[in-house]
């Protein structure tokens, strides 16, 4: 690990001469790359030297511990023990810190709801979902914005696709992958008994252009009049657009722009998005059940969630952590259930790693 931790400080160095040198100022894109790779190299190397520096403040009292002074020996002795015990501590957070990282971590993401079991009580928990997502989103000063919707009579969805455009929106949300479960009295119930429906989260981070090629040629796009609740028409030209990948069969569509262009564009944003996960899923296959396994899947066939609202309490099943706050979840309080999940899954890669 000290080896690898002085390649990283040299690396360090070398490109903190670079981004300062007025060549690669000129060449915007190279010192943005640079610049990147630099600043998620600083905390690495801050933390490394605070490691050295724990071990030669050691060193140097040692030193004095046979200078035959009695009150400086016990001042040495207090900085031996004191540095001593930083020691363990600095260098789990180094082994964190050289995970690597997940190079999505930093896009943005497309999220997919869709009502499950439950029929129209699925539906209304979907929106329920799309609410909290939202209202997270607002308190970090992401942005939304709806790609497609289906949504019922009741005020619910069947399906409602979204963008959430936003500095490390995947970091934070990749783990909300999954089948989340409630519990409750459904509006749609008049005998007051607890009802369980289910809805699904997927969670994709955005692919750009360069990201996912796609040939003209193997799509097939139709276009048909869009349609809301009860067959009420949302507008009377055929605006809507469905695209299918005829490679893969994806199909992908968009009706909630009055503009056909607008619509394919949004599609075809939803479309990327997909294949990427897909390339990437393919990619990750040949990892190991075990180890796929250790670090979780993230599967959203999983059911990850119970949301039980007459106890009042949301449960994590991955990470066994039940919180009695499912009001404030609901209104978009997710930070803690996030900072959890993340910890949970950092500490299952780095012990993945370790054997």
């Amino acid at each position: 690990m000290f080896g690898k931790l002085e390649g990283l400080v040299e690396r360090y160095e070398a490109l903190g001469a670079q981004i300062s040198d007025p060549a690669v100022i000129a060449d915007q894109s190279r010192w943005r790359g640079l610049m990147k790779e630099h600043s998620s190299l600083g905390p690495i190397v801050e933390k490394y030297r605070e490691y050295k520096a724990a071990k030669a403040a050691i060193d140097d009292a040692e030193e004095l511990l046979g200078s035959g002074d009695k009150e400086m020996e016990e001042l040495a002795r207090a900085e031996i023990d004191e540095n001593r015990e930083k020691l363990p501590a600095i260098e789990e957070e180094l082994k964190v810190l050289l995970i690597p990282k997940d190079p999505n971590d930093e896009k943005s993401v497309i999220m997919e709801i869709r009502g499950g079991t439950g029929g129209e009580e699925a539906a209304l928990f979907a929106g329920d979902l799309f609410r909290m997502y939202s209202m997270y989103a607002e308190n970090r000063r992401w942005k939304i914005e709806i790609m497609n919707s289906n949504p019922t009579d009741l005020g619910g969805y069947k399906e409602i696709t979204f963008s959430v455009e936003g500095e490390g929106a995947y970091s934070r949300l990749k783990y909300e992958s999954g089948v989340h479960r409630v519990q409750r009295v459904p509006e749609t119930e008049s005998g007051g008994r607890i009802q369980t429906s289910a809805a699904t989260v997927a969670v994709l981070p955005e692919a750009e252009d360069v990201e996912v090629n796609i040939d003209p040629n193997d799509l097939k796009i139709d276009v048909f009049r869009a349609g809301g609740p009860g067959g009420q028409c949302v507008n009377t030209t055929d605006s809507a657009v469905r695209i299918t990948h005829l490679p893969t069969g994806l199909v992908v569509s968009c009706q909630d722009e009055k503009s056909q262009h607008k619509n394919k564009d949004k599609a075809m944003k939803v479309l990327r998005s997909r294949l990427y996960e897909l390339m990437e899923s393919e990619k990750n296959a040949a990892i190991s059940e075990e180890r796929r396994s250790q670090v979780g899947s993230g599967d959203r066939s999983e059911r990850i969630r119970t949301y039980n609202f007459p106890q009042g309490r949301v449960s994590d099943h991955r990470i066994n952590l039940t919180l009695y706050k499912i009001d404030a979840i609901m209104n978009g309080d997710l930070d803690e259930i996030i900072d959890a999940l993340n910890t949970h899954f950092q500490s299952e890669k780095l012990r993945a790693g370790e054997n």
